[in-house]
């Protein structure tokens, strides 16, 4: 009995041994895509996906002076390369990476399907996504997809980014 039980563990064990060796080796599907739930607030998310794009229509036409619109002067800037900056110097990087990029067409699109929008009770909303920018450098599309969080106040019916987190550089 002792060698039908020794057997029967190792044979499981081999055929464990060799299922696992088979998927750990095996090449692996690309990532489904994954779609976000579905919003809390059909009218809230409208409302932040409509600010977002008037935002970023901001953004690639380079007009900082527009966009600079669309943030609270007590702004937390909040960069995984670049560190912290307050609203004065997100706006002089803005003006500073517009400068540098005339003549590039730097721009940022909203990667489809990933903005989330979510409320925050007695505040305002908390959006996040994935967003691509891109530009020309050497001749050559150069573009980089990485993530962002903003965090939208509303105050005497005006809304206004007080919080963005970018990070994934």
């Amino acid at each position: 009995m002792l060698t039908r039980t020794a057997t029967y563990v190792t044979a499981v064990a081999a055929l464990l041994v060799g299922l696992c060796t088979s998927a750990c080796t095996a090449t692996k599907p690309a990532a489904l895509a994954v779609l976000p739930p579905p919003p809390i607030s059909p009218e809230l998310y409208r409302t932040i996906a409509r600010l977002d794009s008037a935002m970023f229509v901001a953004f690639n036409r380079h007009d900082a002076a527009q966009l600079q619109t669309f943030f609270a002067e007590d702004l937390e800037f909040y960069h995984d390369k670049g560190g912290l900056a307050n609203f004065e110097q997100t706006m002089q990087g803005f003006r500073n990476l517009f400068e540098q990029n005339k003549t590039t067409g730097l721009n940022r699109q909203l990667v489809p399907g990933t903005l989330e929008v979510y409320p925050i009770s007695g505040y305002g909303a908390v959006e996040t996504y994935q967003h691509r920018f891109c530009h020309v450098e050497n001749g050559k599309d150069d573009c980089g997809t990485f993530k962002n969080m903003m965090v939208w106040r509303l105050k005497d019916g005006q809304w206004k980014v007080t919080r963005v987190v970018s990070y994934g550089h």
